[in-house]
């Protein structure tokens, strides 16, 4: 028996699966088939765009869509699958037992601003509203059940098997697999948007031995990124096995387990923590991000769920903290992560704000940025701002309320003000965290505009790097310019007498005909030769880069 799974990607707050990174749970739904003896084939809806021919997929015994966006972004490394996409996927496929699964089944909208909207898929033989894995068991078992869920030691058993589909990504090796830590939430109450409860409820935590176990399967494949991410708080993973408290000791086990069975990773980040969490069990916090420090690797971010700075908003819709606990949250995190590691930070906070909660008006937008404006002139670093317009998403709290209230998502404003953070604050921010002259190792190219490759690196919110020229392969290349989202850099070290034209107009302070005066000039045999035809700063620039000849 032969088994296709296209991934049509998955997005929630806890967990990515957009390219560069591959989800836990497509490697689960491999698992599962590998288990009952199946061959599994595994490719992205962005493979198979490009494919004008999609019959081959009517050649297989099972065909499984895996999709779902619960929190929208702008992504650079694929585009989610549309519906009108799964219809002809399932439309081409006669011979296969046709099954969806993922987000998708509970509610579908491609953007922020916007109230998502239960689809029916008709075409598909199930559409699975629990988790896939669950219900292949109980397909092979004689007993269909699309609403069946998995506990933790379902998920240990297939999730090991699932790591044969990794070098089937079409980006392989240059993925990212985020490892699932927990399901559920910690808090008390929930926030009224959030996907995460009705989803999967309360906190539940992996045991450590099953999380390596896994990792230690992906790193065979050959996999060398990791993200310790599918958590809606990390500082509390392991609390629902420490009578509710933090655990530093779970987090020692973990990280050390991690750089123990793959002593050459690459990349060892995370992603979500809670900033109330961190302040209210400060002392064992600090011991859990101490600790991370240690292990990770540069770049890594905490990313925290603020939403607003507007008391109002914060309490009419159950957000745990205050404005002054953010604050101290990301005191702590400066404090202790701030250090760097080959001139990047170690660990650093992002921020996330969510514009159109109820309870919002022009002056939350203005205490929003006042606050940013507080944490730049104070000195602190955030790694990212995150600014997205609330998806109503259907079994929220917030869904209910649009039911009966009339309340407008004011996309205006959103715009209006995020362009102003973008300006005022991201544009400082970057030249702060990133100084000109910061090394970025192992730069992945992903797209080219015009003369320019964009490319990140491997890692947690990586930021995009715009480097002149035509290139394919990872390079090296050094910071010399910043924008409001973005870098501009050169390949590294940069070489006078070998750099192009595009490559040295790139660089402050050398314009169109300074740099076609240098491209006559070469070769320099010697740094005092290029000197005499350079301003001074702009001298101190290129040495500070570390240009060679």
């Amino acid at each position: 028996m032969k088994a296709l799974i296209v991934d049509g990607y998955v997005d929630e707050p806890a967990a990515f699966g957009v390219p560069p990174y591959i989800s836990p749970y497509v490697r689960y739904l491999a698992g599962a088939l590998v288990l009952h003896s199946v061959e599994v084939d595994y490719t992205t809806i962005d493979e198979l765009r490009r494919r004008r021919d999609w019959s081959f997929v009517d050649g297989y015994d099972f065909l499984f869509v895996f999709a779902g966006v619960t929190v929208p972004g702008r992504y650079k490394g694929g585009t989610p699958i549309s519906p009108e996409e799964i219809e002809r996927i399932f439309s081409l496929s006669k011979r296969p037992l046709k099954v969806l699964s993922g987000p998708i089944t509970r509610g579908y909208s491609s953007r922020g601003g916007s109230v998502a909207k239960r689809l029916a898929f008709e075409k598909a033989d199930y559409v699975v509203t629990g988790d896939v894995e669950a219900f292949i068991f109980s397909y092979f078992r004689g007993d269909p059940k699309p609403e069946a869920k998995s506990d933790h030691e379902l998920i240990d058993l297939v999730a090991p098997a699932g790591a044969v589909i990794v070098r089937k990504h079409p980006r392989f090796p240059y993925v990212i697999c985020e490892m699932e830590l927990s399901r559920g939430c910690e808090r008390k109450t929930f926030c009224t948007f959030c996907t995460e409860p009705i989803l999967h409820g309360r906190l539940r935590s992996r045991r450590v031995d099953a999380v390596i176990k896994e990792l230690e399967a992906l790193y065979r494949e050959g996999c060398r990124a990791f993200r310790f991410g599918r958590a809606a708080n990390i500082l509390a993973y392991g609390s629902d096995f420490n009578g509710g408290k933090p655990s530093p000791q779970i987090i020692e086990e973990l990280y050390s387990g991690a750089r123990s069975v793959a002593p050459e990773l690459e990349v060892l980040h995370t992603d979500n923590a809670n900033p109330a969490y961190l302040v209210e069990h400060e002392r064992e916090c600090r011991q859990i991000v101490e600790t991370m420090v240690k292990y990770n690797t540069p770049g890594d971010v905490f990313s925290f769920g603020i939403e607003s700075f507007d008391e109002r908003v914060l309490k009419r819709n159950n957000i745990q903290g205050s404005p002054e606990v953010f604050m101290k949250a990301i005191e702590l995190v400066n404090e202790i992560g701030g250090r760097r590691e080959g001139g990047i930070p170690k660990l650093l906070p992002g921020v996330n704000l969510v514009f159109g909660l109820p309870g919002e008006d022009e002056e939350t937008f203005e205490k929003d940025f006042n606050y940013l404006k507080k944490i730049l002139d104070t000195g602190l670093l955030l790694r990212r701002i995150n600014i997205r317009r609330l998806l109503v998403f259907p079994g929220t709290p917030v869904y209910h309320y649009f039911q009966t209230h009339k309340f407008k998502l004011r996309g205006d404003l959103h715009e209006k003000w995020k362009e102003r953070i973008r300006k005022e604050i991201d544009h400082e921010m970057l030249k702060r965290v990133f100084p000109a002259g910061t090394v970025f190792r192992k730069v992945v190219p992903e797209y080219r505009e015009g003369k320019i490759t964009f490319g990140r690196q491997l890692g947690s919110y990586p930021i995009l790097v715009g480097i002149p020229g035509d290139y394919r392969e990872p390079l090296d290349v050094v910071v010399v310019d910043h924008g409001e989202r973005s870098l501009t850099a050169v390949p590294y070290p940069p070489s006078i007498n070998k750099m192009t034209l595009e490559e040295l107009t790139a660089i402050p302070g050398i314009g169109d005909a300074l740099a076609r005066r240098i491209i006559l000039s070469r070769p320099f045999r010697k740094l005092e030769d290029l000197e005499k035809l350079l301003p001074a700063s702009t001298f101190e620039f290129l040495k500070s880069l570390g240009i060679a000849l």
